[in-house]
């Protein structure tokens, strides 16, 4: 419990650092996690509480590191000891660290507790108790933390708090849901000075949390519940007046939902924008068949919001067909110059080898594959990619599925750390094997990211003044220009990430564990395949 004796107490959130260098490297050092954010602004409205956020991956101003060149957490402590500390476990990838933090903390004497998409599955529960985990806020954090605080600085009942799970005398206790938040206008506009030795240039916005799609691979779900377009428009307006921002990632993971309010939510960036004479520059998720909506295309553009990311899933007709994808690679072309044609900047995200479901039969070699998937990106003209292996996540029915037909590695050979779409974490479909899985990807990002693009920033530099040929359209021409200088310099950041990602894995010696962990696999397979069936 809390000393009560305390005047003050503080409480710190940290979110983990990635496990290696991967494709999330570059942004985490510009942007953080909205999430924590929003939980320490609720509850830095406490009377009698102190609260402050680390992110391991945005720490550059002055931060106290250790000789490893981590966050000095013995430091942090010892300079402003915390009472409790929460952990962010929205990246199932960064969970091993989590549990590192949380065994530390434990050992200082402070109460812990983790929130975040992990913990949906009720399968990590005792596994994170385990680790040192007092507290799992099950589900929005914002409300329930407050709850647990109070109850513990008064010593009441942690089982009358809902929303959470606890160990007792190794009983595991879930206390009723807590309702989901509707009414977005109640809560603060998160606070994002209270992130510590950060440097946020690209801030995170939230407008729609839930997502209809029902993905089987995704742990958002539920109606989509939408914040006003005023609160949205207040918590950018105070970014860009308290912290000069002009860079920010609306969050919702299918922007357009709700299509009236978002229509009129653009039109009130635009108008704010008009007022303060200040161009703003946003990015957003969104459906590729929302390319048949003019009207939100052209507010969105008059909003500023210039770069979509558009998840394609797979440019393969017989996979699309498999996933019940109406649409056919030749019209994801069409729809893609469409945004195009309105001057977005398109980053494709795509899922490499993704197992098909039961009864779905086609048989596709990883060559074929390389070369449809680098034919579609090429007609396409997609700006960016983002191609990664498919992520059995806890709490997911895409896990369940493979669990199921014992397909998983087991976790003692290939742990949470590498849950982050760079690592094969099952056996694939035939004829495929992990390993060509995992190649597959390099080959695809390999040839699309290269060394040669850093002449070609060199040449766009030079070439600056080719815009004079768009004189009669200023714009144009600066956007045409803009585009491939931007591309160019991206093209070449992403080799220099592939880079870093290749020396990091060889020096984790991953196809090692790869190969225990077939092993371990196929002994489990052999000894199910073995046992004698219960009669139904």
């Amino acid at each position: 419990m809390i000393d009560s004796n305390k005047k003050r107490h503080r409480l710190r959130i940290i979110i983990p650092a990635h496990a290696a260098f991967n494709i999330y490297s570059y942004i985490a050092r510009v942007t953080t996690a909205l999430g924590p954010v929003a939980v320490a602004t609720a509850v830095n409205e406490m009377e009698g509480w102190d609260v402050e956020v680390i992110d391991e991956n945005n720490y550059r101003r002055h931060g106290p590191r250790t000789d490893e060149g981590r966050v000095d957490h013995e430091f942090l402590q010892n300079l402003r000891p915390a009472d409790v500390v929460g952990f962010y476990g929205g990246l199932t990838s960064t969970v091993p660290r989590l549990y590192e933090l949380t065994r530390f903390y434990k050992q200082k004497g402070c109460i812990t507790i983790a929130g975040g998409q992990h913990f949906s599955d009720e399968n990590v529960i005792p596994e994170a108790f385990d680790s040192g985990i007092d507290y799992l806020v099950l589900g929005e954090g914002e409300e329930v933390i407050k709850h647990i605080l109070r109850a513990l600085e008064n010593k009441d009942d942690l089982g009358k708090v809902n929303g959470i799970a606890y160990r007792v005398e190794g009983k595991i206790i879930k206390t009723p849901a807590q309702p989901q938040i509707v009414d977005f206008d109640r809560l603060p506009l998160p606070d994002f000075s209270l992130v510590r030795y950060a440097k946020i240039r690209l801030y995170p916005i939230g407008r729609i949390r839930g997502c209809g799609m029902d993905c089987e691979f995704c742990t958002v779900k539920g109606r989509p519940r939408c914040a006003s377009p005023e609160r949205i428009i207040a918590q950018i307006s105070s970014l860009v007046e308290t912290r000069d921002a002009r860079h920010f990632f609306i969050v919702d993971d299918l922007f357009g939902q709700q299509r009236d309010e978002t229509v009129r939510f653009c039109h009130m960036l635009r108008d704010y924008q008009q007022k303060i004479s200040t161009r703003l520059n946003l990015s957003v998720q969104i459906r590729l068949d929302k390319a048949g909506d003019s009207e939100l295309l052209l507010a969105m553009r008059q909003a500023g919001i210039n770069s979509v990311a558009i998840g394609y899933e797979s440019p393969i007709d017989e996979e699309l067909a498999a996933m019940n994808k109406r649409l056919k690679a030749e019209d994801m072309v069409k729809l893609t110059k469409i945004y195009r044609k309105f001057g977005f900047l398109v980053h494709g995200m795509f899922i490499f080898g993704y197992p098909k479901q039961e009864g779905i039969n086609f048989h596709i070699s990883p060559k074929e594959r390389i070369r449809r998937y680098r034919e579609f990106i090429r007609k396409a003209g997609i700006d960016t990619i983002q191609v990664l292996l498919p992520i059995p996540l806890p709490g997911t029915e895409f896990r369940q599925r493979l669990k199921q037909q014992n397909r998983i590695y087991p976790l003692e050979c290939v742990g949470w750390q590498y849950y982050d779409g760079n690592f094969p974490l099952f056996e694939p479909d035939e004829p495929m094997t992990a390993e060509e899985l995992q190649d597959s990807v390099r080959q695809i990002m390999g040839r699309f990211y290269q060394f040669q693009y850093i002449f070609m920033i060199a040449l766009n530099i030079f070439s600056f003044t080719t815009m004079i040929f768009y004189l009669h359209d200023i714009q144009e021409g600066w956007r045409r220009w803009y585009r491939n200088w931007r591309n160019h310099l991206i093209r070449f950041i992403g080799w220099l990430t592939i880079k870093g990602w290749m020396k990091s894995f060889k020096k984790d010696n991953f196809l090692e564990k790869l190969g225990l962990a077939k092993q371990r696999l196929k002994k489990n397979q052999d000894s199910r395949s073995s046992t004698p069936q219960k009669p139904a």
